[in-house]
């Protein structure tokens, strides 16, 4: 049977409203198009009993915690900004290798959200995590790729339970889950920006001044492509979706 957003919005639902019960639940949300649809559907899977959470850690794009912030407005999620950058570098200090990067991140952001977990009584973290995501970071009889740091890179240990509505699903699904949904194009058709951020695009030791350079060349590069999209050179991710999800409406 063909993938139906409509039918799996209800079904995640239900299953993170039977899942969560009457605890509440904090989710992590980067601003990506996976954590922006987990977030829409867990708004209205838990009301008053979710908080959405953007960490800025110093390495995501520019201006990113006000832009995330704007466009999660309009759709009816009401974000909440932690400056975290202070940790984050501290925590990075010395570290080169890309994989032992993506660990500390993946431990630090769970910290993170322990805290403020602990500070409003929540049980349960909401991640946008997509099946790519557990694929690559191996376990099993998988090979490793690479550790996203929402899988490999969590802690043994946690204070919290995982929620993860969107774990079975591909990009192109959440991108026509997000059309269904009713969420703005500036999310549906976003460009992908790495889970850890600008850390795995710096090249050796992390350090503020690198981080603002790269964050400097990476604004560049995605306002050409935006540029380009609209002068129809391009094609941004996940735009044939509205025009798809019409003509699936209209058979």
């Amino acid at each position: 049977m063909p993938f139906s957003p409509e039918k799996f919005i209800d079904e995640s639902i239900a299953s993170t409203k039977a899942a969560a019960g009457k605890g509440k639940a904090i989710i992590a949300v980067s601003g990506g198009v996976d954590s922006s649809v987990a977030a829409a559907i867990c708004s209205r899977a838990l009301g008053k009993n979710i908080r959405c959470i953007f960490v800025d850690t110093g390495l995501m794009r520019k201006d990113e915690g006000a832009k995330v912030k704007r466009m999660l407005s309009s759709a009816g999620v009401k974000l909440e900004v932690v400056d975290a950058d202070r940790q984050f570098f501290s925590s990075l200090a010395g570290v080169e290798e890309p994989e032992k990067k993506r660990k500390i991140i993946g431990e630090k952001f769970i910290r993170v959200f322990e805290a403020e977990a602990k500070k409003w009584g929540a049980a349960f973290l909401v991640q946008g995590t997509i099946a790519p995501d557990w694929i690559e970071s191996g376990g099993g009889s998988r090979h490793t790729i690479k550790s996203h740091h929402n899988v490999g890179g969590l802690p043994e240990k946690m204070h919290m339970k995982l929620i993860e509505p969107l774990r079975e699903l591909y990009k192109h699904e959440v991108r026509s889950v997000a059309v269904a949904l009713g969420l703005p194009p500036e999310i549906s058709q976003r460009q992908p920006f790495p889970g850890p951020g600008l850390a795995v695009r710096i090249v050796g030791e992390i350090t503020p001044e690198k981080a603002e350079i790269v964050r400097e060349a990476c604004a560049i590069v995605e306002e050409e492509l935006e540029s380009a999209a609209k002068r129809k050179e391009i094609e941004k991710p996940g735009s044939i979706l509205p025009r798809f999800c019409r003509q699936r409406r209209s058979a």
